[in-house]
């Protein structure tokens, strides 16, 4: 969003609401002056005024106790934030944009919300599935980390293997991209190898099923019949064939054909990667 929008040369800065302190709420998003209380011993600006003509991005904006929403809220309202220790108004500039990891829904059901701020938060509302719904995200953003922590920590990662490919597109992710960070960064420290294997990402738990079997074939894929009789030609063969007749049907468009025979998305990449399609 930031990088598409106007102010994309301008700085965007990001908070964990969650992580922030009762205590230094207002001194960590409004800044303080010298003096203003123990240890504040210079003049520091809040990121409020930090990402001024900017982005700012509240992440797990949810996790902001009551109280402390009545003085974000009052900082969006009049655009203007004071710092601590100070009685002038500061104007600021900043789009907001924030993130939570439960619905609007259940925030109004909890009663841990204010309605005035999540009114003011939810000028748009982008609804972003999980990442095992997100199949052709996994492997991009796997890359990504990938290029990333081999920089950070001085590696010579230059790719996965199929496997390991197949592996994280199989994988149910149950903490999401922040699990799919964590592993790849493991991961990374912990190769010594130009290539990130299977065993690197040690995902030892909630995979999607094992390969199941491909329930559509018969009905579906209209499979034309073999010249020999079909004894003489291997179960994987005709899966194969199967495959590739829907792929070319649906013009290779993997979720149309992974409907027609009956699977998941990560199921018929794992069939493809095992047949070399």
């Amino acid at each position: 969003l930031h990088r598409q929008s106007a102010r994309a040369d301008r700085v965007f800065l990001s908070v964990d609401m969650g992580s922030i302190s009762e205590s230094l709420f207002e001194s960590e998003l409004f800044g303080h002056k010298k003096g203003a209380f123990t240890g504040a011993n210079e003049d520091r600006l809040g990121r409020f005024q930090a990402a001024n003509g900017g982005t700012l991005f509240l992440d797990e904006v949810g996790n902001l106790p009551l109280h402390l929403q009545a003085k974000l809220l009052g900082a969006l309202e009049q655009r203007k934030v004071t710092p601590v220790g100070s009685d002038k108004a500061q104007d600021v500039d900043v789009r907001v944009i924030s993130a939570t990891n439960v619905t609007r829904e259940a925030l109004n059901d909890a009663d841990r919300f204010r309605p005035d701020l999540l009114f003011r938060l939810n000028t748009v509302e982008i609804t972003l599935p999980p990442l095992r719904d997100r199949i052709d995200d996994i492997l991009p953003i796997a890359h990504h980390f990938a290029e990333l922590y081999s920089r950070k920590y001085d590696q010579r990662v230059r790719a996965f293997s199929p496997a390991a490919r197949a592996a994280l597109i199989e994988y149910d992710w149950p903490g999401n991209v922040r699990a799919l960070r964590h592993a790849i960064e493991r991961a990374v420290i912990l190769t010594s190898s130009e290539y990130l294997e299977p065993a690197d990402l040690q995902l030892v738990s909630s995979t999607r099923a094992q390969v199941e079997p491909l329930p559509a074939v018969e009905k579906k894929a209209n499979v034309e019949e073999p010249a020999a009789p079909a004894s003489a030609q291997s179960l994987d063969q005709i899966e194969k064939e199967a495959i590739q007749t829907v792929l070319r049907k649906h013009g290779f468009n993997i979720s149309h054909t992974a409907k027609e025979l009956g699977l998941t998305r990560a199921s018929l990449y794992r069939r493809m990667e095992k047949h070399g399609i």
